[in-house]
């Protein structure tokens, strides 16, 4: 298998040969917004607002001679949002389920997410569970454990 160097490039300068989409859901305020600004920006922000529906970013990179759009829906976690955000799903090639580690009730909600997903969406979606605000860890309701077994049963970790 060959080794490919992959480059982040300035999405501005380069028309994409493929674009790729990817959601990120949870609860809200487990820090969806966030986890995208660190890695789209580099930059966490203390006070962050709710998201009011869906954000976009995006960031380009190369493969070889391929210029790659990664585009990162930032959805609502609010109730009423829910209708909305479902419409998402669809062509997304991934989603970023995230919870709270500070906050039980937001993890015990990914299997809501996580059936939304699957109702939803592709049946090849990749998936990748995160628990946030592992900086809070002295505040930590979620163990490490309990958020592996979750991914292993969802069959995220084989």
């Amino acid at each position: 298998m060959e080794d490919y160097k992959i480059v982040e490039v300035d999405g501005h300068d380069h028309q994409e040969d493929f674009s790729i989409k990817f959601v990120i859901v949870g609860d809200s305020g487990v820090g969806k917004t966030n986890i995208l600004n660190r890695y789209i920006r580099n930059s966490f922000y203390l006070d962050g607002k709710s998201t009011i529906g869906i954000e976009l970013e995006t960031k380009m990179f190369k493969i070889q001679d391929k210029f790659i759009k990664l585009n990162i829906w930032d959805t609502a976690g609010q109730e009423r949002f829910k209708s909305v955000t479902q419409a998402y799903y669809k062509g997304a090639k991934g989603a970023i389920m995230v919870y709270d580690i500070t906050r039980e009730n937001t993890f015990n909600n990914i299997d809501n997410w996580f059936r939304e997903i699957k109702d939803s969406a592709m049946s090849d979606m990749n998936l990748i569970l995160i628990g946030n605000k592992s900086d809070l860890d002295d505040k930590r309701k979620v163990s490490t454990n309990a958020g592996i077994e979750k991914a292993t049963n969802m069959g995220i970790i084989r």
